[in-house]
């Protein structure tokens, strides 16, 4: 299928799913089983049907292998079907698992066996507990499957939805960074964390600058911090109120990963909050079970396939055909505590990615056969970000020579790509609000044993916009673009326009990377193109 044609069939395909609004939920299906087509059940009254209220996505794509997520509004089976064609030809049907309250109604399918190189189009019915006659109206989705055989590759990645106080604004249009990316046609999209705020409230109004109010879609939920996990869950049910969220998850496949904002504000395994400041709006204190239903909301509501060994773990790869692999990463749920991260010897206190995730990530990159490796990240390299005045929440800690604290475990992994000769290593992250492109260059660094390498810095999706940060010189970042000046206001609303986003374009036949940065409206703010290291 060629590039126009896929673009309209992907469109006109997509006008007839339901993107309706409602309230969310998760359930883990036990092994289905695939069965011929049948017609889904017909009944004449709406009020007993049940209901798709916040549409349908689909993730973790690769090889011949996807995720499909949705939610019910009350207990009911979910019955998925997929077919090459959008007229649901030589259909496949999967019976699932219900849909039940304990895990909020959710439900995710792993498609497995899919065809290569192929748009796949998918619907989801729900069908009553007690009478199969009584089903939902189906709501569709579509996604194109990776290609064994060279081909384009295109595909955005941003972070930061729906954060400090900015939320869904009818009258400004919503979410819409969401539709523009999708307007660009991606194969898929990595959310690089930060996909709720659960510590950050959304209130009816908010006063500009100029006067005029910024109005939001308000919810019980996200009146206060969130602590149950209802509340946590209720967060992520909020960004599915937003029609332009929905279009793009229903079109767009996702890698998603997590940061701090789904639990709280730079949080650490085994922090205890204060009763000063922010932290005196908890009434829990317990980060480790804060963090706990953090992550089992995460999970319920996006499209992520549960390791079976690991069924929390976030961490994981994905190969996307022979030109690309990409690797996830967790840089929240191994970490050792904030510090003042200068001590000078490893240990389980500067802790980063940990010692289980850096050694399986050191063998993910040497076994990878694929021309890029993308790495994503939660949080940036090189960007100071600090954890009020005497800690550090990133990797860097300011300006002091050799590596020290956690980046002594970072250190260590440039170190081994250099000596393995790992080639076209690139870097996508989000988590400081602006767009930036940085240059690490060993002829610039305090630590010199690595290959230079790129990092690319996208969002905020839906955010306040803030920046741009310092940089740490340890491992000799040059800053090649910033979307912000020096002195830019904090916080600034979507209105402003500066809101980012980042695509990635590898060519078919050249295999040369490029990268481009886009603001809300679409505009590129700045391209490079990067040709791969050849062996």
């Amino acid at each position: 299928m060629n590039f126009n044609l896929r673009q309209i069939n992907r469109r006109s395909f997509l006008l007839g799913s339901a993107f309706t609004s409602g309230a969310v939920a998760a359930s883990l299906l036990s092994p289905s089983r695939q069965v011929k087509a049948q017609a889904p059940g017909i009944v004449t009254s709406d009020k007993m049907r049940p209901t798709i209220p916040y549409g349908v996505a689909s993730g973790d794509i690769t090889g011949n292998r996807a995720v499909v997520w949705s939610r019910c509004d009350r207990p009911a089976r979910a019955i998925v079907e997929y077919s090459t064609s959008e007229n649901f030809r030589h259909v496949r049907r999967i019976i699932g698992a219900p849909a039940l309250e304990a895990t909020d109604f959710t439900v995710r399918v792993d498609l497995s066996g899919l065809p290569t190189d192929e748009q796949i189009f998918y619907r989801f019915t729900f069908q009553d507990l007690d009478n199969s006659s009584i089903s939902s109206v189906p709501v569709t989705g579509t996604f194109r499957t990776p290609s064994t055989k060279k081909r384009d590759i295109k595909f955005v990645w941003g972070g930061d939805t729906a954060g400090q106080g900015w939320g869904i604004n009818p009258e400004f249009g919503g979410m819409k960074i969401y539709e523009t990316m999708r307007q660009l046609n991606p194969d898929f999209f990595i959310h690089s964390g930060d996909t709720i705020y659960a510590d950050n409230p959304i209130l009816a109004e908010v006063k500009l600058d100029d006067g005029s109010i910024w109005k939001n879609i308000t919810t019980p939920e996200k009146a206060k911090v969130a602590e149950t996990l209802t509340e946590f869950r209720g967060n992520y049910i909020y960004n599915l109120l937003d029609e332009n969220v929905r279009r793009f998850n229903a079109e767009v496949p996702q890698l998603v990963q997590w940061d701090d904002h789904e639990t709280t504000n730079n949080w650490y395994p085994g922090e205890i909050l204060t009763d000063v400041g922010t932290d005196a709006r908890y009434q829990l204190k317990d980060v480790n079970l804060l963090a706990e239903r953090a992550r089992q909301a995460f999970l319920e509501y996006q499209p992520i396939r549960f390791d079976p060994n690991d069924p929390e773990r976030i961490y994981r790869s994905f190969q996307y055909g022979a030109m690309l692999d990409i690797f996830m990463l967790d840089k929240r749920s191994y970490r050792g505590a904030n510090s003042a991260n200068r001590q000078t010897e490893a240990s389980d206190e500067t802790a980063f990615l940990g010692k289980a995730q850096v050694s399986w990530l050191k063998q993910q990159l040497l076994t990878s056969t694929a021309t890029w490796k993308v790495i994503a990240s939660d949080m940036p390299i090189g960007l100071v970000i600090p954890d009020g005045t005497t800690a550090y929440e990133a990797l860097s800690n300011g300006d002091n020579g050799v590596p020290l604290g956690r980046e002594l475990e970072f250190a260590d992994l440039f170190q081994f790509i250099q000596r393995q000769n790992i080639r076209n290593v690139v870097w996508l992250t989000a988590d400081v609000h602006y767009a930036a492109a940085h240059y690490y260059d060993p002829s610039k660094a305090q630590f010199t044993d690595f290959k230079p390498f790129w990092e690319f810095v996208a969002g905020p999706l839906n955010s306040g916009t803030f920046g741009p940060n310092e940089l740490d010189s340890t491992f000799g970042p040059q800053v090649k673009f910033n979307s912000l000046p020096k002195g830019t206001k904090p916080n600034r609303p979507p209105s402003e326009g500066l809101q980012f986003f980042g695509m990635v374009k590898i060519d078919r036949d050249s295999e040369v990377m490029t990268v481009t940065l886009h603001n809300l409206a679409g505009d590129t703010l700045y391209s490079v193109d990067l040709p791969p290291e050849e062996s």
